[in-house]
């Protein structure tokens, strides 16, 4: 295929086989936010927001799969389940090594959540543990729950994270409603000490949601924090969003010289993600829940609903003299992208076409901005907000792209852009057409 040619393939792609090849997706039912996300024993645990019983939001619980290699995953049983109470939101897992909780032993470490028990009638948010001995297959809820009650309706998603620094657990949460992000610290998972909070800063046009705190090296070898903090509504493109901040911790208070909002994704399609604790070689690998709160319900599938965004391993490169977090796919190898050179002096297209409808990537050379534009694969009755990037001062930068069933993900990391856009194509041929992209493709 030439850059002003077109191809054709088969992509099965609505009822059931409208799941995507290679994003995960639930085996059955409604899933939203990644919770728990950790690589353990060579294997990375997925734990996901999600309703054991229907396809859409509600009865809270937290489902669970493993994979090897991030695309390849094993669905076992429900984790953590809701009650007559409590829903299970979202949270994060460790692996605790030293034993501090004393729920299991240096030999044989417990895996621990925690996550937010959301009370039913919406009233009250406190963190809970729960623990697992059997390396996430089974989990028992701890006794002393609450073990963080701050008497709050919005307190929510804690990331935890071990700081080898002082030996000691590092909680990253939120207070929604507030535009403000808590940190806390404690020797056993039990007690926690409140250090701080920041913000609000930057996008203040919805509640705050799902941090993570962790640290990137810069180009010159210095070490930088970044804050994720989620956003709905309020998000770049309308919706859910997700915006980061670089910054310091001093190991009590997060700053930052930052003042406008910076985004981890510019499309409609990326929300509430976190990172890997433990990952291999302490990469920051990110996952995403690839929706948007506006049309998530809306998505038009009947066994199962939603899916997560391809993992990405967050980098810092310094861009214009600024700097700022770079996202790299990560994906399976038989997925290759595909990749194209764009000339900023020209205008450029590819389009994904079928007797359906089209999806395009359109580079405007006089806004030096790219787009997605899936007006012509999308709900009819959902108000479609531009997706459009930041106007770029290169001179050209290469874009690959990795099309799904629907969805389609764009990347280019020498201008900072990620882009991650659902789609509605239903039909089974579809063809590529450029115009002024020059094709990469061996």
């Amino acid at each position: 295929m030439d850059s002003q040619g077109s191809a054709a393939k088969v992509l099965p792609i609505f009822g059931e086989d409208f799941r995507p090849r290679f994003h995960f997706t639930p085996e059955r039912n409604w899933m939203n936010d990644p919770n728990g996300l950790l690589f353990y024993k060579g294997k990375y645990h997925l734990f996901y927001q999600h309703n054991p019983e229907g396809n859409l939001w509600g009865n809270m619980s937290w489902g669970h799969a493993v994979s090897t290699d991030l695309f390849n995953w094993e669905h076992l049983p429900i984790a953590i389940r809701f009650d007559e109470e409590i829903g299970i939101f979202s949270g994060s897992a460790v692996v605790d090594h030293k034993n501090t909780s004393g729920f299991g032993s240096i030999e044989k470490p417990a895996m621990v959540a925690i996550f937010t028990a959301a009370r039913h009638d919406q009233t009250h948010q406190s963190q809970h543990l729960a623990y697992s001995v059997d390396e996430g297959v089974t989990w028992v809820r701890y006794s002393g729950n609450p073990v963080l009650d701050e008497s709050m309706k919005d307190f929510r998603d804690p990331k935890v994270t071990w700081d080898a620094s002082s030996d000691t657990w590092l909680m990253t949460i939120a207070k929604p409603e507030e535009h403000k992000i808590a940190f806390y610290r404690s020797p056993d998972l039990k007690s926690w000490k409140h250090l701080s909070d920041f913000g609000p800063l930057a996008a203040i046009g919805g509640c705050w949601e799902c941090p993570d705190l962790f640290p990137l090296a810069a180009p010159d070898g210095s070490t930088h924090w970044v804050l994720l903090v989620s956003l709905n509504p309020g998000g770049v493109a309308g919706g859910s969003g997700t915006q980061y901040f670089i910054g310091q911790w001093d190991g009590t208070t997060f700053t930052t010289s930052q003042s406008d909002a910076q985004w981890i994704d510019y499309g409609r399609d990326n929300y509430a993600g976190v990172t890997f604790n433990d990952a291999p070689n302490n990469e920051k690998i990110f996952l995403g829940w690839m929706s948007n709160w506006i049309y998530a319900k809306d998505i038009p599938t009947e066994i199962w609903r939603s899916s997560m965004t391809l993992p990405r391993t967050l980098g810092a490169a310094e861009i214009n003299g600024e700097l700022q977090i770079i996202s790299t796919p990560v994906f399976p190898k038989n997925e290759e992208p595909y990749h194209y050179l764009i000339d900023c002096d020209q205008n450029c297209s590819i389009t994904f076409t079928t007797d359906a409808g089209s999806v395009e990537v359109i580079f405007n050379a006089s806004t030096k901005r790219l787009t997605i534009d899936r007006s012509n694969a999308w709900l009819g009755d959902v108000i479609e907000e531009p997706q459009t990037s930041p106007k770029t001062s290169a001179a050209e930068f290469n874009l690959e792209i990795f099309f799904d069933h629907g969805s389609i993900e764009l990347f280019a990391p020498s201008i900072a852009l990620s882009m991650t856009s659902l789609h509605l194509l239903h039909n089974e041929e579809v063809k590529i057409s450029t115009l002024n992209a020059k094709s990469l493709h061996a």
